[in-house]
């Protein structure tokens, strides 16, 4: 998977850890929903007609897929990694979750931010150590 991610993650870091912390946290998880979403698009990617390919990805970024991969890292997440997490969980939202329980959709909200502040801060590596740890583990 690592090796697939190479060119994407040489954009560096593009924040520092206070800016990222000043962020409204449903911002860090729009980038972080964008950057979550291309790593399991980069990861299912085969020839595969596009249905089929959103399908194999819904199973990945679904909002209760999310829960079960936030359940699955939270023991390996240091203290800043919690705190963008449970920044973006309890974060009032406008918007409703769609056939998704409201808890795993906060959670999922919550993985998204968390992602987002990795990636604006360019802790590429530990995306993808957590990735590995939350898709892996079964």
């Amino acid at each position: 998977m690592e090796e697939n991610l190479g060119v994407f993650l040489k954009v560096g870091k593009v924040m520092t850890e206070l800016e990222a912390r000043n962020l409204n946290p449903l911002s860090l998880a729009y980038i972080g929903d964008a950057v979550y979403e291309l790593f399991i698009r980069t990861m299912i990617f085969r020839n595969l007609p596009p249905n089929q390919l959103n399908r194999e990805a819904k199973k990945y970024v679904a909002a209760y897929a999310q829960a079960d991969f936030a359940e699955k890292i939270m023991d390996i997440l240091n203290e800043d990694e919690i705190y963008f997490l449970k920044r973006g969980r309890n974060k009032k939202q406008n918007t409703m979750a769609k056939n998704q329980s409201v808890g795993d959709y906060k959670i999922a909200t919550g993985v998204e931010t968390l992602f987002g502040y990795l990636y604006i801060t360019g802790k590429h590596e530990r995306m993808v150590e957590l990735l590995e740890r939350g898709l892996n583990e079964g």
